[in-house]
């Protein structure tokens, strides 16, 4: 490598200023050869060339400094040319010198309101396209149902078995005691409330109603979102990561009648079995808080149950368990079949299916609540 002293020479030959480059030219010297290229002494007033032919290596961050050079010793009266350039050095200072003597670019303007705007826009194409991709799953599934039902010795009965042991019975635990909870802290704050203006015999109104209805479906629902959902999304996606998937294909095996209609099935059944057990530990909650709390025997909060709340209440909370298990599952498999790559992406994916569950359950109870308050009276 040619010595610090060498980089950059000069010397006057007939009034015109002759500036010699040698040496290595590259990212790894800039430092240097741009402090000294800074330090010269430039007058501005005469004539000046660029020798560049004993220049030994150039690259992208030599050829800048070239240019750079070139331009501090150019004029208004006098341009710098540069002079013996190396063939393989040419293309690459040429490039250089355009884009310097280009028209420097014009920040872009910016505006608060155009960047909400086109933020919102691709949110909106971002849910679109989520939109149509679930819509598209959906059709896969139902094909894939209706081929399994056409031909039922293709429905695989031990992965259904052991999947609906894994989403519902396994689940009972956690579903019951959240469920009997939720019963106790309604019953409460329904009496404490409802005490203020005498009305404490309408605690059951509320609470059979409220778990029927509504909270027990719900709370079960965005459970086992959170427990059997991200299950499938993790296992498929591992599959997915170990290229167990593609050989799956590779064999002639459908991942959606192996991977995603037993996992669908399962959850199917299990839901609205769930939800019965979640309706009876929410009303034994609300029960054993009554007897504390109001003095209500469990045979009167039966009878009193019995009376104020109709048995379609309890229907309407067991219609929507079925829609909720399918939509979990097929949210559950499709992002685990989307994983790529890594096990970051398992990651991902998997709180993306515990999100976008959770938010298409809430969303579907709020269509079913609506639909049943205008035709139920």
């Amino acid at each position: 490598m040619a010595g610090a002293t060498n980089w950059i020479t000069t010397r006057q030959s007939g009034g015109v200023t002759e500036v010699h480059l040698s040496g290595h030219w590259s990212l790894e010297d800039a430092g240097q050869i741009d402090a000294i290229a800074s330090n010269m002494e430039i007058t501005g007033s005469e004539a000046a060339v660029l020798d560049v032919g004993a220049i030994e290596y150039l690259d992208t961050a030599g050829a800048w400094l070239v240019e750079k050079l070139r331009r501090r010793l150019s004029s208004a009266e006098h341009t710098v040319p540069l002079r013996n350039v190396k063939p393989d050095h040419s293309v690459l200072l040429n490039l250089i010198g355009g884009l310097a003597d280009g028209p420097a670019a014009e920040p872009p303007s910016y505006s608060a309101l155009s960047a909400i705007a086109e933020r919102t826009g691709r949110a909106t194409m971002d849910v679109l396209a989520e939109a149509a991709d679930l819509l598209n799953f959906l059709g896969l599934a139902t094909v894939t149902s209706f081929r399994t039902l056409m031909r039922p010795s293709r429905f695989r009965l031990t992965s259904f078995v052991h999947h609906l042991e894994q989403v519902g019975l396994n689940a009972l635990p956690i579903v019951g005691l959240l469920s009997f909870l939720i019963g106790v802290v309604l019953a409460y704050q329904g009496a404490d409330q409802l005490r203020r203006f005498g009305a404490e015999i309408y605690t059951v109104n509320l609470l059979g109603i409220s778990m029927l209805r509504e909270m027990a479906i719900l709370l079960t629902a965005i459970i086992v979102a959170g427990r059997s959902g991200s299950a499938f999304t993790a296992q498929i996606g591992t599959m997915q990561v170990n290229e167990e998937v593609d050989a799956m294909r590779t064999i002639g095996l459908d991942p959606m009648e192996v991977l995603v209609l037993p996992r669908a099935a399962a959850l199917l059944v299990a839901l609205p079995l769930l939800a019965v057990y979640a309706d009876l530990m929410g009303l034994a909650g609300g029960a054993l808080m009554s007897l504390f709390v109001l003095d209500i025997s469990f045979t009167q909060f039966t009878e009193r149950l019995k009376e104020v709340v109709p048995i379609w209440a309890f229907w309407v909370g067991l219609i929507k368990a079925p829609v909720f298990g399918f939509v979990i599952a097929l949210i559950g498999c499709r992002e685990g079949l989307k994983v790529q790559g890594s096990a970051d992406s398992v990651g991902r994916q998997t709180t993306r299916s515990v999100v976008v569950s959770i938010f298409l359950v809430i969303v579907i109870d709020a269509v079913f609540s609506i639909f049943f308050s205008a035709v139920w009276v």
